[in-house]
């Protein structure tokens, strides 16, 4: 009964559209913003900004970008991580070669390097779809990787193409403590998930969603094809490369190409299966999902092991969590393809309900 907008009316079309129509989900962001930014940081231990929120974060902007191109353009990519990579590297040479650029506008200036990168790679989606297209996107992920690995100058000279992230400096203040960080990546990834959400929702998002659910359909209508993919291809690429370099800055401080291996685009695009499809929720749920779950398994299983009396080593650990990926894709797949996120919205439409049956 508490989750009820009886007698909160909408008198005009600005009030209609907002993004949190019922009051109560206004009143709950605004106590998640007030957890996120306050009570966090101060209850928070380092293991936790460091193993745990920051990852998180920033996963969940890379899945936020992947969503963007396949949940709400429908188009198949293989290469977050090689766009993340793009990310990562080019923030730290334009901090390098460029003296006295401001750390936000190297991150931005990254995102628009992997955006001309993933425009490039999104170019094959104008004659092929579908898995087609996620074999050509592949060819980002091995062709990035093998140009930073292949040119040293993108790594300034370095022979194993290692890199170490420079020092954060905001406006004279330094990153330079988990908590700082935790909070500079939360306001990052706030404003970017903003602006998301007001993007899908504008002309831009249901051209491509019109796109998505029937390209043929969509061009009869005077949607453009040619400019709705490429941009969908590189707002994706721009959010994957902010993503990277955040990474690289705030989370491991020192990277390399390898680390931006196939598996990590698998992870990405399995945050968006589990978390949802479509959905901006759903890359922060599927984040959270796919971090938490080997954290919460690495606890479990050796104990229950030992009580069981079962030989359990690391490597059974780690195969049972793959096992666990797979089984919960699958599951996600055929119950339910929108993931968590639909899961949650349906709990949502129950208690406007409750406690009566209709």
């Amino acid at each position: 009964m508490l989750y009820r907008e009886a007698g909160q009316f909408k008198t005009s079309y600005i009030a209609d559209s907002q993004i949190f129509p019922i009051r109560q989900d206004r009143i709950g962001m605004a106590i998640l913003l007030a957890i996120a930014f306050v009570g966090i940081p101060m209850i928070g231990s380092e293991y936790w900004f460091s193993a745990i929120l920051i990852p998180f974060l920033v996963f969940a902007l890379a899945a936020l970008g992947l969503n963007i191109l396949t949940g709400y353009a429908g188009q198949l990519s293989l290469g977050s991580a090689a766009f993340m990579a793009v990310g990562a590297y080019a923030a730290y040479n334009f901090q390098l070669r460029v003296d006295g650029i401001p750390i936000l506008l190297s991150f931005i200036l990254a995102g628009c390097c992997a955006a001309a990168v993933g425009v490039v790679f999104g170019l094959p989606s104008l004659r092929i779809k579908g898995f087609y297209l996620a074999v050509a996107t592949l060819a980002a992920q091995f062709f990035v990787v093998w140009v930073l690995t292949k040119f040293s100058w993108f790594s300034n000279n370095s022979s194993s193409g290692v890199i170490s992230a420079q020092k954060i400096d905001l406006f004279g203040f330094a990153i330079n403590t988990p908590v700082r960080k935790y909070l500079f990546v939360l306001a990052i990834v706030c404003v970017m998930a903003l602006l998301a959400k007001n993007l899908v929702r504008s002309s831009t998002g249901r051209a491509w969603m019109a796109v998505r659910d029937m390209d043929v359909a969509a061009e009869v209508i005077g949607i453009r094809l040619m400019p709705t993919k490429l941009l969908a291809f590189a707002v994706s690429s721009f959010f994957c490369g902010v993503a990277g370099a955040l990474y690289a800055f705030c989370y491991l401080g020192s990277v390399e190409p390898d680390g931006f291996s196939l598996d990590l685009s698998f992870r990405i695009l399995f945050m968006i299966i589990v978390g949802g499809v479509g959905s901006i929720l759903g890359a922060f749920l599927g984040s959270a999902f796919i971090l938490l779950l080997p954290i919460f398994l690495d606890n479990v299983l050796p104990p229950l092991a030992t009580w069981l009396h079962l030989p359990f080593t690391n490597a059974t650990v780690s195969h049972i969590q793959m096992m666990l990926f797979g089984g919960l894709i699958i599951f996600f797949l055929i119950v339910e393809p929108h993931g968590l996120a639909r899961l949650w919205q349906i709990t949502k439409e129950k208690l406007r309900l409750w406690p009566f049956p209709h």
